[in-house]
C-alpha cells in the first residue's frame, strides 16, 4: 500500500483543525499516513493544539501564504503521494482509501480529488463545494457543482480539468517536476495554476465522488474588510498571472477584459481599488510571465486547450471566500 504525506496547512484554524485531525485519525486501508501541520504564524492557539496532539509540524513566525506553506510541507516530507489539506476540511471515513486506490489504478492521473460537501456548523448541508476544478476560456476557475445539491449527476467518476486546493491526493512526482505551487500567489488560484501546467505536461485529473469530504470554507479568511479587499487583490492578481502563463492569445485577451470588468465594476462593490491594486501587481510580473508562457506552450497544447470551459456555472466562486493559509 502507498505511503501517504498529508500537509495542511494552518492559519488561526484552531476551531477546526482538531476534527480535521480526527478525521485523519479516522482513516484506513492505506499505508503509513505521513501527516506535517504547517502553522503559519497563527495567533489563536492552533500551534498549542498541534503540539497537545502531537502532530509533526512546522511553525512559520508570520504567514507566508498558502502556496509557500504548502511547499514547505511537501518540501519536508518523504511519501510518494500528498494529499493537501485545508485545516477547516474533515475526510469521511474511506476517503483516503478511495483516492489512494484511484490514483494508484491509473499511472496517466498527477491527483484526484473526494466529492466536496458544504459544511455547516459541523455538519454536511447536502450541497456540493466541490466535484473537480473547472477553467473557463478568458481565465476564471469554478468549482464543479458549487452550490448544487448533491444527487446523481455527481455520483460518477469523471476526468475533470482540475483538482481543489481544499482536497486533493497529488503524486510527488508531478510537484516537484513543476515546481509546487508558484509561492508569488500567496493565496488564491494557485490550485488553478499548478492544474493548468500539469495539463500542459500531460497530466491528467480524476474526481472521485465515492470518497467524501466536508469543507466549511472562509475558515480562516473572515469577513473583515480588510480581509475581503486583500482577498480582491490577490484574484484579481493570481487571475491574470495565470490567463498569461497558460491560456490561448483569446484567452488572455478575455482575461484582460475580464480584470478591466472587475476594476471598473470595484466602485460600486467598494472595491475599485483592490482591484486596481492587483492588476498592476499582475503588470509588473509580466516579463516573468511571458517566461513562463513561452516554456509552459512550447509544445501542444490540446491537453489544456480542450479543457477550457465556455462559461462559468452560475453563483459567486467559494474561492474567493478561503483562507489565505487554508
Amino acid at each position: 500500500m502507498s505511503a501517504v504525506a498529508v500537509v495542511i496547512p494552518s492559519w488561526n484554524t484552531a476551531a477546526h483543525l482538531g476534527h480535521c485531525l480526527d478525521s485523519l485519525d479516522a482513516q484506513d486501508g492505506v499505508g503509513m499516513v505521513e501527516t506535517l501541520a504547517v502553522d503559519n504564524g497563527s495567533t489563536d492557539g492552533s500551534l498549542a493544539l498541534i503540539r497537545k496532539r502531537g502532530v509533526r509540524h512546522l511553525s512559520l513566525p508570520a504567514n507566508v501564504g498558502f502556496a509557500k506553506a504548502v511547499n514547505l510541507g511537501v518540501a519536508s516530507t518523504d511519501a510518494p503521494l500528498i494529499l493537501v489539506l485545508n485545516a477547516d476540511c474533515f475526510l469521511s471515513p474511506g476517503c483516503l482509501r478511495a483516492l489512494v486506490a484511484e490514483l494508484s489504478a491509473d499511472r496517466r492521473l498527477g491527483g484526484v480529488q473526494p466529492r466536496i460537501l458544504q459544511d455547516a456548523a459541523g455538519e454536511a448541508v447536502n450541497c456540493i463545494y466541490s466535484a473537480g476544478q473547472c477553467l473557463t476560456r478568458y481565465g476564471r476557475a469554478f468549482e464543479r457543482g458549487w452550490g448544487e445539491p448533491d444527487g446523481p449527476p455527481y455520483r460518477s467518476r469523471d476526468e475533470v480539468f482540475g483538482v481543489s486546493g481544499a482536497a486533493c491526493l497529488l503524486r510527488r512526482e508531478l510537484f516537484a517536476d513543476l515546481g509546487g505551487y508558484d509561492e508569488a500567489y500567496f493565496a488564491f488560484f494557485e490550485d488553478v495554476d499548478l492544474n493548468a501546467r500539469a495539463r500542459l505536461a500531460g497530466w491528467s485529473f480524476a474526481y472521485v465522488p465515492e470518497a467524501v469530504a466536508l469543507h466549511v470554507g472562509h475558515a480562516a479568511w473572515g469577513r473583515a474588510r480588510q480581509a475581503q479587499r486583500f482577498n480582491v487583490e490577490l484574484t484579481v492578481r493570481n487571475r491574470l498571472a495565470t490567463a498569461v502563463k497558460v491560456l490561448p492569445v483569446s484567452g488572455v485577451a478575455g482575461a484582460v477584459g475580464l480584470t478591466m470588468r472587475s476594476v471598473a465594476a470595484g466602485p460600486l462593490r467598494g472595491s475599485g481599488s483592490a482591484a486596481l491594486a492587483g492588476a498592476v501587481s499582475a503588470l509588473t510580473w509580466l516579463p516573468r510571465l511571458l517566461r513562463e508562457r513561452r516554456r509552459l506552450r512550447r509544445g501542444s497544447t490540446s491537453a489544456l486547450d480542450g479543457w477550457l470551459s465556455a462559461a462559468p456555472a452560475p453563483g459567486p466562486d467559494p474561492r474567493r471566500a478561503q483562507g489565505a493559509a487554508g
